[in-house]
């Protein structure tokens, strides 16, 4: 017994010895250390996560654009740490002119920003000055905030919407996209403190999950949709179309909840000059609406959860000239059956998702805000991005701003498998290439092939594309036939289920592969996070003697990549042999295969697919004649 005991905890300390052969920044290093985040891969024992309850009363002006809002913040400060301060996010001042931004903006873009008309904390009045806030700033506490203790906020304030509408903003005339449109109380974590980060308006975003009251004052004839569920549909929308509404819940056929007709002679909504609409949303990481005179407005809901039969209510919002919009509810039921079933295989986790027509191709809890396009085939390629993006990062709580593959790379792995469902495994695939892989992979440029794990906030333009999207979704799909479906899918749903609600970052993502998979899989963390490699095979050479075939491989760009070796003999007949990451488990740089032909061989050629090579011409071998 003692001899078993001795063994299992060597084997338990190798492993955990084996886990910190990635690199590690000091600071997470440090959380480790603290016991906040575990080796194993779980949330440690000391893991902490500080949250927010949020009352907010906002409206809008539809003549002069401009946002009024007041909020109540009950914010618990669940660190061990003394607060002496509370970092104020306000993503919308990426519209001052003064606001460092990735790139080049019009003038419709500019705004004059927040404005802060009242901030008492406690009831207590501080003389706040935001006029010289950019996307984040530090408002010192006259009195700290204790560990275990909360405090409450009180804020008013009131911002323009910008005429140019990108993420957020005026849609036309009648309609607007109102995002990220109150000032929020930043994130407080265990390996940052504050997070400080700019937003540049092109890496995205890092929120704690909070509860939600929203009320909305929207006028006369203006819908009014959002993140949550709608409370008092009677009380803002008149009988006829608040039965739509409770009828669309429920049912598997698309509703016309109001068509553009009805939408254009007006009494959709109560006769009052203002109605005020209100939705409540818990345990989620932001709250978002949208509004319209105009958009007509189409439902109706599909089972998520076959264990449980729960449904959630699809809906879209769109003007009548957007022909790919009228399919926007079914294929949103399509992408919900799908991911919940398949591929992450998880039951979506909300009660709604609406997808709204404007410019952004852009995913919030519970809404996507994607632009219209004449191509049907694309306009459900990006609803299916978008709509992805709901476990990554809104049901995994991961940091965008500095890991922006943790979310994007996922959303762009689901797109592609649920493509491969929808469309075949051929045209996926050739839409994978084409928009994930082909920029990067043709273009030798320094940047192209910085790190993986590089901060997002490091690295620009197309280096920060590839790696947020292309490169990490392959090093995914590697992982899925390295492992093999039902190892990754266990291995992702424990992930997954750690992770839920709270805020994993790479190495907790790594740990926990390792644990649940009883594999150490450093050797593929650091192959494809850790490195500067990139996709490049090549047939190094072929020896032939008599019916045996030693054929050389050679790995120049690095990836550990699956890949086919295709034989094909000089009677037409072909051969195919898969090889899987595990090739270069133990050799990055060459292997070797042993082919023993019944025929004389005529070509080989080695395929990786949508593992696209920068040198393809080196990838085939013919037989000199």
């Amino acid at each position: 017994m003692n001899t078993l005991k001795t063994l299992f905890l060597f084997l338990i300390t190798s492993f955990t010895v084996s886990a910190q052969e990635l690199y590690t920044p000091r600071n997470i290093k440090n959380a480790y250390d603290n016991g906040t985040r575990s080796y194993d891969g779980k949330p440690g024992k000391n893991y902490w996560q500080n949250r927010g309850k949020y009352d907010i009363q906002v409206s809008v002006d539809e003549k002069n654009k401009i946002v009024t809002g007041k909020e109540t913040i009950v914010y618990t400060n669940n660190s061990p740490d003394t607060l002496k301060s509370a970092a104020i996010r306000f993503v919308n001042n990426i519209h001052k002119p003064e606001s460092p931004r990735s790139g080049y903006v019009g003038a419709d873009f500019l705004s004059s920003g927040l404005k802060i008309s009242s901030f008492r904390v406690n009831g207590q009045a501080y003389q706040v000055n935001s006029t010289n806030w950019g996307t984040v700033a530090s408002v010192a506490l006259k009195s700290p905030l204790p560990s275990g203790q909360s405090a409450t906020f009180v804020i008013e304030w009131n911002y323009p919407l910008s005429k140019q509408s990108g993420r957020e903003g005026q849609i036309d005339n009648t309609s607007l996209f109102v995002a990220y449109a109150y000032p929020r109380i930043s994130v407080y974590d265990d390996y940052n403190g504050w997070d400080m980060i700019p937003h540049s308006d092109r890496t995205e975003f890092y929120n704690d999950f909070n509860d939600y009251k929203l009320a909305v004052k929207a006028p006369k004839n203006y819908v009014v949709w959002a993140t949550g569920d709608l409370l008092n549909p009677d009380e803002v929308l008149e009988a006829e179309y608040a039965s739509r509404l409770r009828k669309s819940y429920t049912s598997d056929e698309v509703i016309h909840i109001a068509t553009a007709a009805e939408m254009k002679k007006g009494g959709v909504t109560k006769p009052k000059d203002d109605n005020i609409w209100k939705f409540e949303a818990n345990n989620i990481s932001d709250v978002t609406f949208s509004l319209s005179s105009s958009y007509l407005w189409d439902a109706g809901s599909i089972v998520v959860d076959k264990k449980t039969n729960r449904r959630v209510s699809v809906q879209a919002a769109y003007n009548e000239a957007a022909n790919d919009f009228s399919h926007a509810v079914e294929w949103g039921k399509l992408a919900l059956d799908w991911f919940s079933n398949n591929w992450p295989g998880v039951p979506y986790p909300f009660s709604k998702m609406t997808a709204f027509q404007g410019f952004a191709d852009m995913e919030y809890p519970m809404m996507v805000n994607d632009s219209s396009t004449p191509d049907l085939e694309f306009s459900q390629f990006v609803l299916n991005h978008e709509i992805a993006h709901t476990y990554f990062p809104f049901y995994m709580g991961t940091n965008e701003t500095r890991y922006a593959f943790m979310d994007e790379g996922w959303a762009t792995t689901l797109e592609y498998l649920i493509g491969q469902q929808q469309l075949g495994k051929e045209k996926a695939a050739e839409n994978y290439k084409k928009f994930r892989v082909q920029r990067w992979i043709s273009d030798p440029s320094t940047e192209q092939d910085q790190p993986i794990i590089s901060m997002s906030t490091q690295v620009s333009d197309a280096g920060y594309g590839n790696n947020a999207y292309g490169k990490p979704s392959l090093a995914y799909l590697a992982l899925k036939d390295l492992l093999g479906d039902e190892v990754f899918g266990k291995a992702l749903h424990t992930y997954m289920d750690r992770w839920n609600g709270k805020h994993p970052i790479p190495w907790d993502f790594f740990y926990s592969f390792n644990d649940a998979t009883k594999q150490n899989l450093n050797w593929f963390w650091n192959n494809w996070f850790f490195s500067s490699s990139y996709i490049d095979l090549a047939i190094e050479k072929v020896i032939v003697k008599g019916n045996n075939y030693t054929i050389s491989v050679k790995n120049a760009g690095g990836f550990a990549i699956p890949f086919d070796l295709k034989v094909i003999y000089n009677d037409g007949k072909e051969q195919l042999i898969h090889r899987t990451p595990e090739t270069w488990k133990n050799n990055r740089k060459e292997t070797f295969f042993e082919i023993r032909a019944d025929a004389p061989v005529r070509s080989i050629t080695l395929d990786g697919g949508i593992f696209m090579d920068a040198k393809p011409a080196d990838n085939i071998w013919l037989k000199k004649l």
